[in-house]
């Protein structure tokens, strides 16, 4: 991707067809689809690409059985086109994306033979709506086999387990991919830019907004023949800042997850948790070498804070403990993650757990803002085309054809394989950090790598206990747009993720990279690693979890 200053110094002088505001899923989804057809695009984000809700899931690209049950259990139809296309989006989200994504195969206890039928029909209609974007075929395997492949489960009682196929991703990789392929095309980006206010012209229409560069505070003035809004939980504002009489359309809720040490003998199958004390589902799901558990649904609000508590961290755990031969403790969660979801309002219900996840493509009238409203990550391309598609009519009358459903992401431009092996027989890198490397970048892995032999010194570990190289921080700087060290650590490299201790030992280093790339004074690299260990150091105590590294149990 091009620098921040030099977008910077572009935007303010250029007209655009679209500018998408919002640099999630969807908004990336929006600028990718919009630049492929030929509009010329700018995508801006108030902080980092995907840093709150799309960076905040449970890394499932899936239909949701959840709603399927809705749909069969209370007949509620309209659940089913909401399950339909995210079954077929899912097989598109995973061809376009191979080093981004996999297959994982969910194991669903169940502890007598009518909960077992019960699961295996509704599991085999699930493959059914899946048609030719079917993963694999589900079924039934028995207390035996069951406890032979996955000995953590709790024997006492279980009748046997009801084995199916979803996606999983890495949501922060794969949103950053979006983003740098629209770049790639000749699209602007730019994080760390708010719109504070639009201009209209004298029929009340949009034609430009004035944005706020929150890294030097100075403001600019962007134009373009339309504006579309994909901020998410943050819609609201933003339609109110074009239409001040617009009514609220969206509801949010708080879904919490928390990752843990991944045992030994855990082997490859994810746990579903069919049913909870407050009937929702919860995740048990191998990732990057930890146990990522979740999610909670709770009301919330915009203001409510993006921590998780020692309350939520207790739900989880107890109901996860319930299935396992050995229990986790607090002691034991390595990271954890909040974020907003953005519900769109069904009538006066405040049920946010049942509400239907479908979304919707709003035209302001007067204004003509355009707003992706709901949804969630596995529908994004879906959501992006119809988007796309108003903004056309909106410009020229017609549509033409959407070109993202078969348009590899950046990265995915070479299978990695080959790529994997030249990196492990160099000899200068670990097989750990080759492997990781290929996971984060894909095709690009090399760049990084070609980038780590101009200095020894920038192949060396970021930190001790993890493959993370330091030669990754800087090519996350000049080529991805990271400005501070949580970009870095939480969303483009994944430590944090993987351990809040260590990352917390690596900001240090991460912040002196930064501030070698980017100008900054000695106080400003020792404020920015204060306050990111000070950050990391508060979440734990919120949630109960250890101050101390806990290792993965044997």
């Amino acid at each position: 991707m091009r620098q921040r200053s030099e977008v910077l110094g572009r935007a303010a002088g250029t007209s655009y067809d679209v500018c998408v505001i919002g640099g999630g899923a969807s908004g990336a989804g929006c600028a990718l689809d919009g630049q492929l057809r030929g509009l010329k695009t700018l995508l801006l984000d108030a902080g980092d690409f995907g840093c709150f809700t799309s960076t905040a899931s449970t890394k499932l690209i899936h239909g949701g059985l959840r709603y399927l049950e809705q749909a069969i259990m209370e007949f509620d139809a309209g659940q089913f086109p909401v399950l339909w296309r995210a079954l077929r989006e899912r097989r598109l989200m995973m061809r376009n994306a191979p080093h981004l994504t996999g297959i994982r195969q969910f194991a669903v206890p169940c502890f007598t033979f009518a909960g077992a039928a019960y699961y295996d029909i509704g599991l085999k209609f699930y493959d059914w709506l899946s048609g030719e974007a079917s993963l694999s075929r589900s079924h039934f395997l028995n207390r035996k086999g069951t406890l032979a492949r996955m000995p953590w489960l709790q024997p006492r009682g279980l009748f046997g387990t009801v084995i199916y196929a979803d996606g999983q991703f890495d949501d922060a990789r794969y949103n950053l991919a979006l983003v740098q392929s629209c770049s790639a095309l000749g699209g602007e980006v730019l994080n760390y830019a708010r719109v504070l206010s639009f201009e209209k012209d004298q029929h009340g229409k949009l034609v430009a907004a004035q944005v706020e560069d929150r890294e030097s505070g100075e403001t600019f003035r962007i134009t373009a023949e339309v504006f579309v809004n994909a901020t998410g939980p943050f819609s609201d504002g933003i339609r109110r800042l074009a239409n001040p009489g617009a009514a609220e359309r969206l509801s949010v809720s708080k879904g919490v997850h928390i990752l843990l040490p991944l045992p030994a003998d855990f082997g490859e199958e994810a746990l579903l948790i069919p049913r909870t004390e407050d009937g929702r589902v919860i995740f048990a799901i191998p990732w990057q070498g930890r146990l990522l558990v979740g999610t909670t649904e709770t009301e919330a609000t915009l203001e409510t804070e993006m921590i998780v508590t020692r309350a939520e961290s207790e739900y989880l755990l107890r109901h996860l403990n319930h299935y396992l031969a050995r229990p986790f403790e607090l002691a034991d969660i390595v990271n954890a993650i909040a974020g907003l979801r953005p519900l769109i309002r069904a009538g006066d219900s405040r049920d946010t757990k049942r509400m239907i996840r479908d979304y919707e493509i709003e035209v302001l009238p007067q204004s003509g803002l355009i707003s992706v409203l709901g949804g969630k990550w596995t529908v994004y391309r879906a959501m992006a085309e119809d988007a796309i598609n108003a903004v056309e009519l909106a410009v020229t009358g017609k549509t033409r054809e959407c070109r993202t459903r078969c348009h590899l992401l950046y990265g995915s431009e070479d299978q990695p394989g080959h790529l994997l092996k030249e990196l492990i027989d160099s000899e200068q890198i670990s097989v750990a950090t080759a492997q990781h490397l290929i996971r984060k970048f894909g095709s690009h892995a090399q760049d990084v790598f070609d980038l780590a032999r101009e200095s020894s010194t920038l192949l060396s570990p970021l930190v001790a206990g993890a493959p993370q190289i330091r030669a990754e921080v800087v090519y996350c700087i000049r080529e991805e747009m990271a400005v501070c060290v949580e970009d870095v650590l939480s969303r483009r490299l994944g430590l944090q993720s993987f351990d809040m201790c260590l990352a917390m030992k690596a900001a240090p280093e991460v912040a002196e990279i930064l501030a070698s790339e980017l100008g900054w004074s000695t106080a400003r690299t020792n404020e920015e690693a204060s306050r990111y260990t000070q950050r990391i150091c508060r979440l734990e105590a919120e949630m109960g979890a250890a101050p101390a590294r806990v290792e993965a149990r044997q």
